[in-house]
């Protein structure tokens, strides 16, 4: 039996809090850990994130059996121990955001920021609960609007201290309905048997060989892209915007998505694509109806007690064929007048989405146009952090920060019209976000680029770049290649 962090007696006696297993970390990583537990039946979710240093993410975490979940468009919400309409005026978000405010369970100092809550993707689309938008594009995926998942177990790996961490938390409802004892003996028993089914084989395919090779279909060629481009272009002339993202999308096929079971295929896709591209905001997420495997740099905004942060990316080159080549595109991307006025001004943007709900003064640029390197390409980076207000929540800052700017464009309105307008079919999870909302308050969410979305036994994997006055047509169509090509790497 494990020993548990509190013990019985301050557990009844204390304020609502986790039960935490700790133990080293085990030589496995993060992937096989959930691959030890992870069973074809949804929901489930990785989420790979690990620097070790705190900067873009500290803690690794996985889960899987949630005790309840939902999705909902326009004022839909359906899942598991919630079916129907849920009240005119109100949103699936706006009930998201009700579930969990009523759940809030203060964060102990041995807990990770995630200890229990709610496992989630927004879909970019969701944006339109919060802005009025045409409706131009073919909405060809029906993804829902979010997905959320609800875990009262979850396991984590801590990079810095080099442990596992086992937690199991009820939502505050149970803690205030039911005998605490009754909670404990259910905790230990619940944190024993999650122990033991990390020790198990795993499932996990360490080559991604059974995956086989995926073919990767444009929908859009060159030429449709760049006259796209031109007319984003004509826009900015008009005045209309100063920069806009525009993307394109592959369709994605092959053997494996109807041969081999939905888990496999996740677990071999992942399993390739962190090999060659380990990324910061990496991970699985499963649903019944889709499945998310990415591979994000970026990270859209965190939030944790008071501080919230975001980490926008601009400027991109492909890496070189060797040292000299690479230092020759990374001198050419530090020197490049339009590559660094972009980023300046999709920072601007971000400073401004949160100083909305940030306290005045306290939003600070505290990383300027760093560079991150990843397999098939460079970025410009820099990090924006501030003081949510007192009167603000998490709920607050995701809707201040959501969409990405980096992804939409500035001014960020009138860039979802043009994208609408341009792009033929809806984005769906893509330039979305995938992420957690603790107990506790706080969040973290990534943006979904670099993102295989798996729906209906085909793959759909979009890419875009940042369109302003002076681009060459061919070379943002290039870009998207770029940013595509760890993708076609790991599965050709």
């Amino acid at each position: 039996m494990p020993t548990i962090f509190p013990s019985l007696i301050p557990f009844l006696h204390s304020s609502p809090s986790p039960l935490i297993v700790t133990r080293p970390a085990p030589s496995a990583s993060p992937f096989e850990l959930y691959s030890k537990i992870a069973s074809a039946r949804c929901p489930s979710f990785l989420f790979e994130s690990g620097t070790g240093d705190g900067t873009m993410g500290r803690y690794s975490y996985f889960g899987v059996d949630p005790y309840q979940t939902l999705h909902g468009n326009g004022d839909i919400c359906v899942g598991r121990l919630i079916q129907g309409r849920i009240g005119p005026g109100t949103s699936p978000f706006q009930y998201v955001t009700h579930l969990l405010n009523r759940q809030r369970i203060v964060r102990p100092p041995e807990a990770p920021p995630f200890f229990g809550g709610a496992v989630g993707y927004l879909s970019y689309d969701l944006v339109r609960q919060f802005e009025r938008l045409p409706s131009f594009a073919l909405d060809d995926l029906a993804c829902p609007e979010l997905e959320f998942a609800f875990f009262d177990l979850v396991g984590a790996i801590d990079h810095a201290l080099n442990r596992l961490v086992l937690m199991f938390c009820p939502p505050l409802d149970r803690f205030l309905s039911e005998p605490r004892e009754r909670l404990f003996r259910e905790g230990r028993d619940r944190l024993a048997e999650f122990e033991a089914r990390l020790t198990r084989p795993d499932m996990a395919d360490a080559h991604g060989s059974h995956l086989g090779r995926l073919t990767f279909t444009p929908e859009q060629d060159q030429a449709i892209y760049s006259r796209n481009v031109r007319r984003c272009q004509e826009y900015i002339s008009a005045g209309d915007i100063y920069q806009a993202n525009l993307s394109h999308r592959f369709n994605v096929t092959g053997s494996a998505f109807s041969s081999l079971g939905d888990l496999q295929t996740d677990l071999s896709a992942y399993s390739r694509l962190r090999t060659l591209n380990p990324s910061p905001f990496s991970g699985i997420l499963r649903f019944d109806a889709i499945r998310l495997i990415s591979s994000s740099p970026e990270r859209l905004v965190r939030l944790e007690g008071h501080r919230a942060d975001t980490r926008p990316i601009a400027g991109t080159r492909p890496r070189g064929k060797n040292t000299d080549d690479d230092q020759r595109l990374i001198h050419e991307l530090r020197a490049n007048e339009k590559e660094c006025a972009e980023h300046v001004m999709l920072v601007d943007l971000e400073r401004n989405d949160l100083g909305r709900v940030c306290h005045f003064g306290s939003v600070q640029v505290d990383e300027l146009m760093t560079l991150e390197q990843y397999s098939h390409v460079t970025h410009l980076v820099s990090h924006v952090a501030g003081t949510l207000n007192d009167h603000a929540t998490g709920f607050d800052l995701l809707k201040a920060m959501f969409p990405g700017g980096t992804i939409t464009g500035v001014p960020k309105v009138r860039c979802m019209e043009i994208i609408e307008e341009l792009e033929p079919v809806r984005r769906g999870p893509y330039t979305g976000s995938m992420g957690y909302l603790s107990w506790s308050g706080d969040l973290d969410f990534n943006i979904l680029i670099r993102t295989l979305v798996m729906k209906n036994g085909q793959g759909y994997l979009q890419v875009g770049a940042g369109i302003v006055a002076d681009s060459d047509p061919t070379r943002e169509y290039e870009e998207t290649i770029h940013k595509a090509q760890a993708f076609f790497s790991a599965f050709s």
